[in-house]
Parts: structure tokens; sequence; C-alpha cells
């Protein structure tokens, strides 16, 4: 088991918001799809953009960079040109706060 950071109060992350951190000079995308937290590399596959200054819509966001969008519940490149999917993090909610597990 890794290391779990804490990356803010449920109460701060409502559906339908996200939330870029960086630990460890990693980037890290925190979602709220519908009411359940998701954790994924923070980082377009296609040409290393942060992905928290993209455009979140239902389930995927889309980089700002040049467009590609990402599933945010399957990790997966759905729309190029990105075609490699996002890594993903482990999401624990405990005492009402979203905690991420890192390496």
């Amino acid at each position: 088991m890794g290391t779990l950071i804490k990356v803010c109060s449920v109460s701060e992350l409502p559906p339908g918001s996200m939330k870029g951190i960086e630990h460890d000079g990693k980037r890290i995308l925190v979602v709220n799809v519908e009411g359940t937290v998701h954790a994924w590399d923070g980082t377009c596959t296609h040409e290393e953009y942060d992905l928290s200054m993209g455009f979140l819509t239902g389930d995927s966001v889309t980089c700002a960079l040049h467009l590609s969008r990402f599933n945010l519940l399957t990790g997966e490149a759905v729309n190029p040109p990105a075609e490699k999917p996002l890594a993903r993090y482990e999401v624990k909610i405990a005492e009402g706060d979203i905690l991420v597990e890192v390496a």
C-alpha cells in the first residue's frame, strides 16, 4: 500500500467538479462524477498538458490544448489526438476527506 495524501474535504468537490493537485512532481486530477470520486494522472497523454485546465463534461475531461478527451470512469482516451489511457489512482474517503493513494 502506498501513502495516502489528503486532497480536500468531500464538500469541496461536489458532483460535476474537478481539482488538480501536484505531489512529488506528478499531476493528479481528482474528479467527482455523479457523486463518485475518481483520481487519474492529471497530465494529457498526448502533449503532457495539465488536464485540470481542461473541460469537465459528464464523465469525461477534454484537454484544453488539442481537445483530446478521456473517459473518467475508465481512463481511456476516447477522442484523438491522445491514444494512451490515463493512469488511475486509488481513492479513499475517510472522516469527510478525500484521500488519494500515491506510491
